[in-house]
């Protein structure tokens, strides 16, 4: 109760108000709030009784897990092993390809301004869309970087194997040229770090003719392209 009545954290104004003053203030002040006091003790806590069994039980997994793979090894020979891949280059193949997650379900390989448009609410956290986009979209203003049929290309999926932290890993085509950005995988994919399912998992990536687009015609940025050389 004391703490939603009385605590700084939770009223802005006062807050931000705080944040102007001296860093002594701030610091006497904070220790004196009972949020501030609240978040400390727990945090102290974790320190002091939680972490110190939590890293002690996981070296103890950690070395369990070096049997583990060391016994399956020895009793399965002839079974094909992940290597131990860490600290190197990871390199993830596959095609450009829709999928069908479930019956009747279709999704294209590509998205286009189309849906930027269908998508937009305005004042919205994730879906508004500045007004300067809005009409370089109404206008199909492209440029160079539509598709053959005046599309606008913005967004692609594959069958590429990613995990956790792979976003904006290049996506490379088959000369080696730069495609894409990964940003996330779809859905139905995302447990591919355990069981990886080449008719679901699909990861996300921005079409670099879009990431051109935004740069020359939306951001007014062209000299950075004129620096960059293109492939068509």
């Amino acid at each position: 109760y004391r703490v939603y009545n009385y605590s700084i954290l939770l009223d802005s104004s006062n807050l931000f108000a705080l944040f102007k003053a001296p860093a002594k203030d701030i610091e006497i002040i904070l220790n004196q709030d009972v949020g501030f006091k609240l978040g400390k003790g727990f945090l102290d806590n974790y320190k002091d009784n939680v972490s110190p069994k939590y890293n002690e039980l996981n070296d103890q997994i950690d070395q369990l897990k070096r049997n583990y793979m060391q016994a399956q090894m020895e009793v399965f020979p002839e079974k094909k092993f992940w290597p131990d891949a860490n600290s190197t280059l990871r390199v993830a193949y596959g095609k450009v390809q829709g999928y069908e997650p479930k019956d009747a379900v279709q999704y294209h390989y590509l998205t286009t301004t189309r849906g930027i448009t269908e998508k937009y609410k305005p004042g919205d956290y994730e879906y508004d869309v500045p007004e300067r986009l809005l009409e370089l979209i109404e206008k199909k203003d492209y440029g160079m970087y539509a598709d053959e049929n005046g599309q606008m290309p913005v967004c692609f999926i594959g069958s590429n194997h990613t995990t956790g932290g792979n976003s904006g890993s290049p996506t490379l085509d088959a000369e080696g040229n730069l495609i894409g950005l990964n940003f996330d995988r779809a859905w139905e994919g995302t447990m591919s770090d355990i069981n990886y399912d080449i008719n679901l998992c699909r990861n996300i990536m921005v079409d670099m003719r879009y990431v051109l687009f935004i740069i020359d015609k939306y951001a007014g940025a062209g000299y950075l392209v004129k620096e960059m050389d293109l492939v068509k």
